[in-house]
């Protein structure tokens, strides 16, 4: 390796762990307000919380990698363009791309560790991160802290004290129950109370003792509610049972959408890509076979039993059978009997057609997730290349190093690919969308605009921003000359 290719490695390599660790600090201040809900006034350890944050970070590379390769290129070759030493490097006779070769192979190599964590870590960690709600199962008081009102499906749970080996034993309740137009209207204070649950089970069930119950009641009309009727109960012992199913399989990633798929590495979403489509396609024909059988089996036999009739008549045609044929070799007295059968039939086939239909939708859903998440894990590897080989011309092409400029250009760059890529993941996993191509479809986008950038780069054309500035400046420049014409008009 020469001189010049170690300089330039190492001043990327500088830049780069510098964006890296900003990045990386803010996506932890990130993690931690999305979250500090779910983490603060638990009883938890520092160790634990380290332990979930350890395991939250790998989530986020698909996001800090690509960015931070963005912008450390941006940044890199901007000084140098700058600071006259890509034209010291040209006067050499050392062209862009021969200045950019050592870092296109460390580019490749930060694309590989891309996709070994997003085959491999980044799963890992969310199953780590989904235990974490399960702890709160397993450790029913770190469903509800101490000092402040919980949210725990219909219940609001306030409590002043928690004590005990488990912290299960509670003073002072106060249970806040929503009602169907999202208002307390039903408070319970207890002097102390109990958790309890069970292993293998989503309920907490809430022992409460020493307290009383209040509801306001709702009259249906208008001058009775002016008075504000209550109900007020007293007790000596008090059992709520709360679902914590909600609670325990949200995941805490829940803005990714995903489900199960976001567990499982490429060999293991091949192979359950090719079981779900199987099951599919056997669903499928189950499922017309048995409609055929339930709405052309009587049909059959009526036309069988009308054909061995008129066999002695029957020309080199079939005969047509309609409806009214079939109906009339039915007693009047039975026909009632017949349509009120009829009826039955093509209602209860239509609840088992929506039914069916309702659930090989939810399937293909889930074979169109599965698909988005294999082709998400190449991906993340190839976004590393496209923002390497978008912010290297371009910062060569602005000539504008630090964190001025570059910066402003890759957090336009890169909201359009996330924004693409996140609108990509939602209607491909809805189905309406093909899943190869929402999830490339911002990859394709965005490459005609690393070739363009790298070609106008090594051939010195540069790139004038007047181009796509000074459009937009007279568009508005007539939008606001057309309303002061109206006002002086109106005035």
């Amino acid at each position: 390796m020469k001189i010049i290719d170690k300089y330039i490695i190492k001043s990327f390599l500088t830049t780069f762990a510098s964006v890296l660790v900003i990045l990386i600090f803010i996506f932890i201040l990130q993690i931690i307000w999305l979250h500090i809900q779910e983490l603060a006034g638990k009883g938890l350890s520092v160790w634990f919380v380290l332990k979930f944050l350890m395991y939250a970070i790998p989530t986020m590379i698909p996001l800090i990698l690509p960015l931070s390769i963005l912008l450390a290129s941006i940044m890199t070759f901007g000084s140098f363009a700058e600071n006259y030493e890509f034209a010291a490097m040209k006067s050499a006779g050392m062209s862009l791309g021969r200045a950019a070769r050592g870092l296109s192979v460390f580019v490749l190599f930060l694309a590989g560790i891309a996709f070994f964590f997003a085959n491999d870590v980044i799963p890992y960690s969310k199953y780590k991160v989904r235990n974490f709600r399960t702890n709160l199962r397993d450790k029913p008081s770190m469903a509800i802290a101490e000092g402040q009102f919980n949210d725990i499906g219909a219940y609001n749970i306030k409590i002043d004290k928690k004590s005990g080996d488990n912290d299960e034993l509670l003073e002072g309740v106060v249970i806040h129950k929503k009602s169907a137009q999202g208002k307390n209207t039903t408070v319970t204070k207890a002097e102390r109370g109990e958790l309890v649950s069970k292993e293998d089970s989503n309920i907490l069930q809430l022992i409460l003792y020493d307290g009383h119950h209040y509801e306001e009641m709702l009259p249906k009309n208008y001058e009775e509610r002016k008075k504000l009727p209550f109900a007020k109960a007293d007790f000596e012992r008090y059992v709520i049972n709360m679902d914590l199913s909600g609670l325990v399989n949200i995941d805490l990633e829940s803005d990714s959408g995903e489900g199960a798929d976001g567990l499982l590495n490429v060999s293991e979403l091949r192979y359950t890509i090719d079981s779900l489509k199987t099951g599919f396609r056997k669903e499928q024909t189950s499922f017309t076979d048995n409609i055929h059988y339930r709405t052309m089996s009587f049909i059959h036999n009526k036309e069988r039993e009308i054909f061995t009739k008129t066999q002695s008549e029957q020309t080199e045609k079939p005969p047509v059978f309609k409806a009214e044929d079939i109906i009339s070799i039915v007693p009047e007295k039975q026909r009632s009997q017949v349509y009120e059968t009829a009826f039955h039939n093509l209602t209860g086939s239509k609840y088992n057609i929506t039914d069916s239909k309702n659930n090989l939708e939810f399937k293909h859903k889930n074979i169109k997730a599965h698909q988005y998440s294999l082709n998400e894990r190449f991906v993340v590897a190839y976004s590393c290349l496209l923002m390497f080989f978008i912010g290297a011309p371009l910062g060569a092409i602005i000539r504008k190093g630090g964190f001025g400029l570059p910066i402003v250009f890759a957090i336009i760059i890169f909201i359009a690919f996330h924004f693409t890529t996140t609108f990509g993941r939602k209607i491909a996993q809805d189905g309406t969308l093909d899943a190869f191509l929402g999830a490339w479809g911002s990859s394709i986008l965005l490459t005609p605009l690393a070739i363009v950038l790298t070609y106008r780069a090594t051939n010195d054309k540069g790139m004038s921003m007047e181009r796509f500035t000074e459009p937009i400046l007279k568009f508005f420049s007539k939008i606001f000359k057309s309303k002061q014409k109206n006002t002086t008009q109106n005035a």
